[in-house]
């Protein structure tokens, strides 16, 4: 195996110092917000709800730690489905590919751990840029000119720092697609010459709300190879910003919690912030979530400001300057209308975007829906926090087929009601959990959970709490109910072929530490530098039910350090992954997986790994990123992949006069994020 490259400049965690700055206010630095006393998997159920009764037939017993409830799930001897597929028996077997040459799906040459300058492929493949920040979308927005720019251009041009991918047919004009990006923060010192963070400017702070949001815009896509290019100036091009209009709907949608004095309904709201991942509905529309919305509010001061990790002082972008909503001393509620996860339809260039409360408030990485047998939505979620929880959502109405305009209405209330949950885990071998990574004796990081209600419409689940505070302020409902602490839960994705749900946790090298949370079995390493993959089964495989069964799919790393796991694979015929963010599934349904903040000493990367068969668990590396950037955004198709390279050039030292990379457009030039299609160089389909 190539030997590691030594580690690079950066924060805990792997992150440029600069990164930690700008994305998400040095969250690391700052206390962890959830100082609860809860417990922690592996002491919730002591008398063992072990892996052999649950995955061989036993009753499943479920856990409601709110209020001492417990919620009996009975069997009556028979096995869930989903316990059954994890127990294991089927792991190994179909979709196997060739033994020789890997997975189907991922047929490639492994690309090396490095740290190049650029968009690193595998041999055999090629690349091209669909689009990067700057580029015009809109009709009348100029071409890009750092020397000239003005928030009247960026309005009209594709944001920065573009995370989240999605693409959707565009069935009215052959060879086009429909992408929307995300845009979750700005990095004013690689965007400004001469920028002083002390003293920004008036039109510099209203560039970069110019600059935050979502990007529709559409794609040309080149009929006999992978490449994609932006069409620019289309009717159905569109930019949302900070200065947008949308609407909260949903239970909370009117509470005094989120009214203002702008808003006295409670019910209007301008702009999204930190919007990182996503999700594809299936009635055709885009969930995007906001992520790190704390950092923008200066001069918190209540117990729930403190939950949700604001500052008690000014903010780093300083744009309290300008706009009072962001001072909380003068507009207290303005924050409460910030971390939610926002539905747009893309199709319809005057759609005003929502903020679906009944989805819950926190940190969301993402937001990906799946239906249930009779045709309800599910959300899973996950709360991106050192030692915060993973949600899911489960709609009452179903969803109606068809594109009429009575079904498009109905669609676009299935995620105003329903019930929102949350995750309680408990491991089978708490007492083999000693914070080393060390396998428990049974050979499996694995258990049971239960989803825990926290409230269905205007029906609160949580003692003490109003169905209003369970919404607007989530987190502490997950405090009461005693949520499984984990170690920073992203992007939570069901497989569309298994029903599987994948939940990334990034990192947490607070665990175990002096007052912290110890190792569990979901969480089993002590000041855990690099993350592992959850894979949950959801009981009798109903995504709508209360329980379910889990295990660790992968415990990312150094495959020579003893502490990883790869699904079984030997670890000699892998790949070296740090730091899991975002996933998503290839039409054969191996997992991808992009990271941030990879603590190995290469660039990050996306990997892709199979999930079942004979190779489940063979994890091969597909690309690196420029220097400084992190991997967003991943689109796998038949054909390519697409990936948004997300803050190239962010480290520390670097300036507009002093650019640390290159990419994309070479020396000399403005370093841009971009968006970046792959494809086979033979037409063939990717890794096949």
């Amino acid at each position: 195996m190539r030997k590691l490259l030594p580690l690079l400049n950066s924060h805990p965690g792997g992150r440029s110092a600069m990164t930690c700055r700008y994305r998400c206010g040095d969250a690391c630095f700052h206390e962890v917000p959830n100082t609860s006393d809860n417990e922690y998997a592996g002491d919730v159920i002591a008398s063992a709800l072990s892996r052999r009764s649950v995955m061989r037939g036993a009753a499943v017993v479920t856990v409601a730690a709110a209020a001492g409830t417990a919620i009996a799930a009975g069997t009556g001897g028979s096995t869930p489905a989903s316990a059954a597929a994890l127990a294991g028996a089927d792991d190994r077997h179909g979709n196997g590919g060739n033994k020789a040459d890997g997975a189907r799906g991922l047929r490639f040459a492994a690309v090396a751990p490095n740290t190049a300058d650029k968009v690193t492929v595998p041999a055999g493949y090629t690349q091209n840029l669909v689009i990067r920040w700057g580029d015009p979308i809109l009709r009348g927005a100029p071409e890009f000119n750092p020397n000239k720019q003005t928030a009247k251009a960026q309005a009209g041009q594709f944001g920065y720092n573009n995370d989240f991918l999605s693409l959707l047919p565009l069935k009215s004009e052959r060879g086009k697609q429909l992408l929307v990006a995300n845009h979750e923060y700005t990095d004013e010192i690689l965007m400004f010459k001469g920028y002083d963070p002390e003293n920004p400017t008036r039109e510099q702070v209203e560039i970069a709300w110019a600059a935050h949001g979502l990007s529709v815009v559409v794609v040309d896509e080149e009929p006999r190879s992978g490449k994609l290019t932006a069409v620019s100036r289309h009717e159905l091009n569109r930019r949302i910003t900070v200065t947008s209009e949308f609407r909260l709907t949903g239970p909370a949608a009117g509470s005094e919690l989120l009214r203002t004095s702008a808003d006295r309904s409670g019910k209007k709201v301008y702009g999204t912030l930190n919007n990182c991942a996503g999700g594809t509905t299936p009635w055709g529309t885009i969930l995007s979530g906001e992520e790190n919305f704390n950092q923008y509010f200066a001069n918190g001061s209540s117990a729930t400001d403190k939950r949700y990790g604001v500052g008690t002082a000014a903010t780093e972008r300083k744009w309290e300057r300008f706009d009072k909503r962001f001072d909380l001393k003068q507009e207290p509620n303005e924050i409460h209308r910030f971390g939610w996860v926002v539905e747009l339809d893309p199709y319809d260039p005057d759609f005003t975007p929502r903020k679906r409360t009944a989805l819950g408030r926190f940190k969301h990485e993402a937001a990906q829906p799946r239906l249930t047998s009779d045709g309800r939505a599910v959300v899973y979620m996950g709360d991106d926090e050192r030692f915060d929880y993973f949600y899911k959502f489960v709609s009452s109405k179903a969803m109606k087929k068809g594109n009429s305009r009575a079904a498009r209405d109905h669609n676009l209330t299935l995620l105003d009601e329903g019930t929102l949950y949350v995750a309680k885990l408990s491991g089978d071998s708490p007492v083999d959990i000693d914070g080393t990574g060390k396998l428990p004796a049974d050979g499996e990081f694995d258990g049971s959970g239960v989803w825990i209600p926290l409230a269905t419409g205007d029906v609160s689940h949580v003692p003490g709490m109003t169905a209003d505070e369970v919404y607007v302020f989530t987190r502490l409902a997950g405090d009461k109910v005693g949520a499984t602490k984990m170690d920073r839960p992203e992007d939570v994705e069901p497989s569309p072929r298994t029903g599987r749900v994948y939940v990334a946790l990034t990192n947490n090298t607070d665990r175990g530490a002096a007052g912290k949370a110890a190792a569990d079995e979901a969480n089993p390493r002590n000041a855990n530098k690099h993350g592992q993959i959850l894979e949950l089964a959801e009981n009798w495989d109903d995504p709508a039910g209360d329980g379910f069964a889990w295990r660790l799919f992968l415990v990312a790393g150094d495959p020579k350090d003893p502490s990883t796991y790869f699904a079984g694979f030997p670890k000699d015929k892998v790949s070296p992954i740090s730091c899991p963010d975002n996933v998503a599934f290839d039409p054969h349904g191996n997992l991808w997986i992009s990271t941030d903040g990879a603590q190995l000493g290469s660039h990050d990367g996306l990997f892709g790994v199979a999930t079942q068969g004979e190779r489940r668990g063979e994890l091969k590396q597909f690309l690196t990123v420029p220097k400084g950037a992190e991997t967003c955004g991943p689109i796998i198709q038949d054909r390519r992949v697409l990936v948004a390279v997300q803050h190239p050039g962010e480290i520390t030292g670097a300036t507009v006069e002093n650019p640390l990379s290159a990419w994309p457009d070479g020396p000399g030039k403005m370093v841009r994020p971009s968006v970046v299609a792959i494809w086979r160089k033979d037409g063939y389909n990717i890794g096949v």
